[in-house]
């Protein structure tokens, strides 16, 4: 028996929850559409129009929900990415980014208004494990930036002091 999981993040879409799963489904390498329920009679919405869509990417269930605009999303709640290579950071930025808007240090938001931080798997390891120096030095190198780049990130955590 498959068990869902405990936990599953809604993200309330203005009537455009098809378009912004579809979007999410040709980033991500791994991805699907697990259900799809409708507006019956009762409403809110148009009978038969999509209510929710149950989809997964990289193994993670979210319930998209064609809610309206009355509860836009904002950047208080947001998606982290980890990743691996700086490959996957620029290839998830640019993907994600297209037709949102950049913030700072890895943060941005995309053109449904959710938030997302796309931040290279160096960053925690970093955050952990440095004195604080070498934290601070590194933290300094984040505020300037908007997509993070490992390699800047290391070099200024490494710089002798």
């Amino acid at each position: 028996m498959n068990v869902p999981p405990k936990i599953t993040p809604c993200l309330w879409f203005n009537f455009n929850a098809e378009e912004a799963v579809a979007h999410y489904l040709s980033i991500f390498r791994s991805g699907r559409i697990v259900t799809i329920a409708r507006y019956g009679k009762a409403g809110p919405g148009p009978e038969g129009a999509v209510m929710t869509i149950l989809f997964e990417i990289e193994g993670q269930r979210f319930l998209a929900l064609n809610g309206g605009p009355q509860f836009p999303s904002t950047p208080a709640i947001s998606l982290i990415l980890d990743c691996e290579t700086q490959g996957e950071v620029d290839r998830l930025w640019e993907r994600l980014g297209e037709g949102g808007t950049p913030g700072q240090c890895g943060w941005l938001t995309d053109k449904f208004g959710v938030s997302w931080q796309v931040v290279p798997r160096v960053v925690p390891e970093i955050m952990q494990r440095g004195g604080a120096a070498a934290t601070e030095r590194a933290m300094r190198a984040i505020l300037q930036m908007q997509k993070l780049d490992a390699d800047r990130i290391r070099q200024a955590y490494e710089v002798a002091n």
